[in-house]
């Protein structure tokens, strides 16, 4: 009678993950919201502005520099 081996089924731990699968962007806009979450912070009126700040001076680049 034949074993399963889930080993095999799943992905395995010492391999890398595609770099693919690594971007964040998903070809919608970054928003403030977005930016404030990523970097940990809470959604006041302080930080939304400071994201917004953000945005504008890197773009949409602003969120995956802050992810890792």
């Amino acid at each position: 009678m034949p074993t399963s081996q889930p080993e095999a089924a799943g992905p395995s731990e010492d391999r890398a993950t595609p770099d693919a699968l690594l971007h964040t962007r998903t070809g919608t806009e970054v928003s403030a919201e977005d930016v404030v979450l990523a970097a940990g912070r809470d959604l006041t009126p302080r930080n939304l502005e400071w994201a917004r700040r953000k945005l504008e001076s890197e773009g949409p680049a602003a969120l995956e520099k802050l992810l890792p």
